[in-house]
């Protein structure tokens, strides 16, 4: 993280040796490991809150962040770090119906603040073919695509079977609202099936411009 010069970082599938490893770098925020699938958590450079977003199942975790520098400027914006339910979870009807609701809950959470600066950022389990994704895109910008097509990328994929194995899906995502995103990357991760994304944030104000790293430890 330091390597990075992260100032966020949002994970997912956390475990407690991770997210000690983590804390000892970034030491605000909050995160909440688990040995199953569950642990989550926003890890911060400087202190900040983070609280639970109610959704069904698994929350959301959410921060509110505000930077400043010496003229006055300032900057402030809503993190969210969503992990949806994955929909070959069994009983696969019932998590399907789960995340609806997730993506539910998500929806008006964003509509009561439209106004509002955000990145909602994570593991959706849904490539931009499915409902999950493009629900979410009618309200928000997908930083990759902005990205991408700025610069004439290839948008690339962040999840593969197995540790190790090349990556077939993009399902991880950061979807922006009031904020210009200045690059967008995907980067290896030892030991798991998800990639990193790392997003450079251009501040609407003249800040130092937030970096914002998603992903499993």
């Amino acid at each position: 993280m330091d390597a990075l010069g992260a100032d966020v970082v949002a994970t997912q599938e956390m475990s407690p040796e991770q997210a000690d490893a983590l804390a000892r770098v970034m030491p605000y925020g909050r995160l909440e490991p688990a040995r199953d699938f569950n642990g989550m958590g926003i890890a911060l450079r400087t202190p900040a809150d983070v609280r639970h977003l109610p959704l069904p199942v698994r929350n959301a975790r959410l921060a509110d962040l505000r930077w400043s520098d010496p003229s006055g400027a300032r900057l402030e914006l809503e993190v969210l770090n969503v992990h949806v339910q994955a929909p070959h979870s069994p009983p696969h009807l019932q998590a399907r119906a789960i995340r609806r609701g997730q993506v539910n809950g998500l929806l008006h959470h964003l509509r009561a603040s439209p106004e509002r600066a955000r990145i909602v950022v994570g593991d959706f389990n849904a490539t931009p073919l499915w409902p999950a994704y493009r629900r979410l895109a009618t309200h928000l910008t997908d930083a990759a695509l902005a990205v991408a097509q700025r610069h004439g990328r290839t948008v690339r994929p962040t999840w593969g079977p197995w540790p190790g194995a090349p990556r077939l899906l993009r399902i991880d995502h950061a979807f922006v609202h009031g904020l210009t995103v200045d690059d967008f990357r995907v980067l290896p991760i030892t030991g798991a099936d998800h990639s990193a994304i790392v997003i450079d944030l251009a501040a609407p104000v003249s800040v130092a411009r937030p970096a914002l790293v998603h992903g499993r430890e």
